[in-house]
């Protein structure tokens, strides 16, 4: 009778555990969806209007498609991964705060960054003015190095725009407000394709059209942000312009070097990749097809990076609040979710392979060669579904460092090297490139699932709370002022 009554409470207590997890599981995924979605949202409209400009110059001239790939892969993307990674620190730091409940820190931490990305970004100028000289100085062909210096020079008033949409991603993600970049990207893709129609066919405009309406979707975004902030819809983070701004601003550019670097290695390294397609004998059509490529599982990464601003968020939230248990968990079921997307986009890409190219080329050549890596590509993006999470968990967790280490070993001493000698040294050609990437992507993976796991969850709080308390010190006087 004894044993029947046990065996009946411990039946009872496992039913009550599983319901316990199904609804621990779906209030987490709920916490995670609401970050995680506007990011999907906002970052694949965002790059989609590359996409599209891609696309519409693809379809003016040959030339033009490898320069703007030329261009986008290797200049955009390199001052991209700089400012993407120095905005994440802002991410790191606004997220914690807002665990912590200190919102009036939120805003200043935002205008720190404005200016550190400013500067930076005002330093980096020179690679899109002198652009033809600099692909001519690392051997890229003549006609597309002059051309890709034409095309760098429509690009500046875009890049711009990083400066202040990725800061403000961030800084409304890490308090649940990023719904409103979601509905303004929509507008602003929206817009996009139109526009490029108008100026690239309807008036005749050619590159120069399709470039102005790149620059003038993107400007719309960032206006919208700043009516939504300076509106009054931030009314506990955003307490008006101060000079607090640009006092103590060696330790946030302290984190963001970190993250830059972090950032940076990860893109940096599809650029060196397109730059070794370009040293191939057909260097247009490898150019080409490789940038193709590139994008599409760049465009499926966007989503891969909603995740990852959700791990940032939820990860630096639990941490500010001091729960190791509820971090480790959201982790558990960040990287579910994530995966279970993943491996449909894989069977996509699987299915569609060839069909891909036509949206950007009518060059058989270049449509070949995309079907060739087509299996490699779905590779990548089944990938993609995993690194990102692990990475927006280190961010979040403050650990862009040890990440940094972690990138510059996976990418520059495996990757590179192995899609090179298969590239040159085998008949694999650009295959062999993207076989390299792919044995850098694997081995970063494996690093970051053991940095994960290895990691002290309860120190991380402590450390945390050390970290909080550092920066919020040296700005007492201000806070109080602002807090009154």
């Amino acid at each position: 009778m004894d044993n029947g009554i046990q065996t009946k409470l411990l039946r009872h207590d496992e039913e009550e555990n599983e319901g316990d997890l199904k609804e621990r599981v779906w209030a987490e995924s709920k916490k995670i969806w609401r970050v995680a979605l506007p990011g999907v949202i906002s970052r694949v409209c965002a790059f989609g209007t590359i996409v599209v400009t891609q696309s519409f110059i693809g379809h003016i001239s040959d030339m033009d498609l490898a320069a703007y790939a030329l261009v986008q892969t290797l200049s955009v993307r390199f001052v991209n991964g700089i400012l993407l990674g120095m905005s994440s620190a802002t991410e790191t730091l606004c997220g914690q705060a807002f665990g912590a409940g200190q919102h009036h820190m939120m805003g200043i931490y935002l205008q720190r960054s404005w200016i550190v990305d400013f500067f930076t970004l005002t330093v980096l100028l020179p690679i899109f003015i002198f652009a033809t000289q600099l692909y001519r100085l690392i051997g890229e062909d003549e006609d597309i190095a002059v051309a890709g210096g034409y095309v760098s020079l429509w690009f500046i008033p875009f890049v711009y725009n990083f400066v202040f949409s990725l800061t403000i991603q961030m800084f409304l993600q890490a308090q649940l407000k990023n719904m409103v970049i979601a509905w303004l990207s929509i507008f602003q893709f929206g817009i996009h394709i139109p526009l490029s129609w108008l100026l690239v066919y309807k008036l005749g405009y050619g590159l120069p059209g399709a470039m102005i309406a790149l620059s003038t979707s993107s400007w719309f975004l960032v206006i919208g942000e700043f009516i939504y902030i300076f509106g009054g819809w931030c009314p506990l983070s955003w307490k008006g312009f101060t000079v607090a701004a640009f006092k103590d601003l060696v330790p946030v550019v302290k984190l963001s070097i970190a993250s830059g670097v972090m950032v940076c290695l990860e893109l940096w390294y599809n650029a060196v990749l397109v730059l070794l397609a370009g040293y191939m004998a057909n260097a247009e059509v490898a150019i080409s097809a490789f940038s193709i490529c590139l994008n599409i599982n760049a465009w499926e990464f966007m989503i891969s990076l909603g995740f990852l601003g959700s791990a940032v968020v939820r990860v630096a939230n639990e941490l500010g609040r001091g729960n190791a248990k509820a971090t480790k968990f959201s982790i558990k079921v960040l990287l579910g979710t994530s995966i279970a997307i993943g491996t449909f986009f894989f069977v996509l890409c699987l299915i569609f392979g060839k069909k891909i190219a036509y949206f950007f080329t009518d060059d058989e050549r270049v449509a070949d060669t995309v079907e060739d890596l087509s299996l490699l590509l779905s590779f990548s993006v089944l990938l993609n579904s995993i690194y990102p999470v692990l990475s927006g968990v280190a961010v979040g967790a403050g650990m862009q460092g040890t990440v940094a280490i972690i990138n510059l070993v996976c990418y520059y001493v495996i990757g590179i090297p192995v899609g090179a000698l298969l590239g040159y040294l085998t008949d694999l050609q650009v295959k062999g490139i993207w076989l390299g990437m792919i044995g850098g992507v694997i081995t970063q993976t494996i690093a970051l699932i053991y940095l994960t796991w290895r990691t002290d969850w309860d120190d991380q709080v402590k450390k945390a709370g050390e970290r909080l308390n550092r920066f919020y010190v040296k700005s007492s006087d201000e806070s109080e002022q602002l807090s009154n």
